[in-house]
């Protein structure tokens, strides 16, 4: 069996309802001892090389294989060199508009064990608005009415616009916008941990039905669907924990031995003056759900308090982002679009593999912190 082993170039290295939900109780609930500490910064860069390995187990007719490379260069990260191997056809492909890479490959009936493994490296840095600098360069207005758009999960009227207006009522600026919003995030969503992967962000069936728990790819997209409905432009960068805070949040760290289920979506908004802006309103409701014993219903609480401060405006640069697509068609595919790209994803003559499902997939992904010598 002949192994095909491929490399390219790096890159440049730098993309309505005001109410609380009924079957919530906000009252106080046990403080923990002291507070906590979280406070993300920018300016230390660390360097990661990220592997995602398939393996088809139980082949089925032709495979084909599609893995998200890192396409994100910006003043949070720098995505570096891409190195890749399989027994099967490879191809490197990008989507046209939102850049998002990824690799392909494709195997025949014959190949009795179907394997790709591809290795990214990026470096990451933390990030923290500086609210009282407005010094920000200026987006193009094209790019800025590009992320103001309705996707397939994140229409902008009916009753996203109308939870949106109500929620913003009495803000006058951009950044008062924006906070009444991730405001209503964390007062009127929670963490559903029987929601499967990061959730689909199906964003009017959730303000539809009332069910607003969910994950990360729910949450932020609701986040972004209600400021893009009031003309604020955002959007949901979707990526991957890598490390353990350096903050001892449980909830907010990754297993670099296996980051099965370490996928995490987070959300930029575009803020007059300072520019993309960072967010992650569904990390404070993680926080909120699990990172203790007890479901913590207050962002007065110690645990929580900090993580509710510095996600609006920052977040820990343990994560490494893949791209900030929606409604992705795969080159070569039989299925459909993809809602957003974060997760390997499969197909063969039976149809496409549950991506929620790393173990019956059969894939891991790794990472590994390189450091000066």
């Amino acid at each position: 069996m002949t192994t095909v082993r491929r490399a390219f170039l790096k890159s440049g290295a730098a993309a309505a309802m005001a109410a609380a939900l009924p079957s919530l109780n906000f009252a106080q609930a046990p403080a923990a001892p002291s507070r906590r500490h979280f406070a993300p910064q920018s300016g230390a860069w660390r360097t990661f090389d990220v592997t995602t390995r398939v393996d088809i187990l139980k082949p089925q007719g032709v495979t084909k294989v599609w893995l998200p490379i890192p396409s994100v260069n910006s003043d949070y990260q720098h995505s570096l060199g891409n190195s890749f191997a399989s027994n099967g056809s490879t191809l490197l492909a990008q989507d046209g508009r939102d850049g998002a890479k990824m690799l392909y490959a494709e195997f025949p009936a014959t190949e009795a064990k179907p394997f790709v493994e591809l290795t990214s490296r990026v470096q990451t840095q933390g990030r923290a608005i500086d609210w009282s600098r407005k010094t920000a360069p200026a987006e193009s207005a094209d790019t800025l009415r590009y992320f103001t758009r309705p996707t397939t999960l994140i229409p902008t009227d009916g009753i996203v616009r109308k939870t949106a207006l109500a929620a913003t009522q009495g803000a006058k600026t951009d950044v008062e916008k924006a906070q009444k919003i991730y405001d209503w995030i964390v007062a009127n969503t929670y963490r559903e941990p029987k929601v499967r992967g990061c959730g689909e962000g199906d964003i009017k069936t959730m303000l539809e039905t009332g069910n607003l728990g969910g994950k990360c790819a729910d949450l932020n997209a609701l986040f972004v669907g209600l400021c893009r409905s009031v003309g604020l432009p955002a959007r949901d960068v979707y990526g991957i924990r890598l490390v353990p805070s350096a903050f001892g949040y449980k909830e907010l760290s990754g297993n670099p031995a296996s980051l099965k289920g370490a996928q995490h979506c987070r959300s930029e908004v575009y803020l007059k003056g300072h520019g993309w802006v960072a967010m992650d309103p569904a990390d404070v409701a993680k926080v909120m759900r699990l990172e203790t014993a007890d479901w913590i219903k207050t962002t007065a609480d110690p645990v929580v308090a900090p993580v509710n401060k510095a996600l609006f405006g920052g977040w820990e640069g343990n994560w490494m982002a893949y791209n900030t697509a929606h409604d992705l068609a795969l080159p070569k595919s039989a299925g459909e679009k993809l809602g957003f790209f974060m997760y390997p994803i499969g197909e063969n003559a039976a149809g496409r593999f549950d991506s929620y499902a790393p173990d019956d997939f059969k894939y891991q992904i790794t990472a590994r912190e390189v450091t000066a010598s």
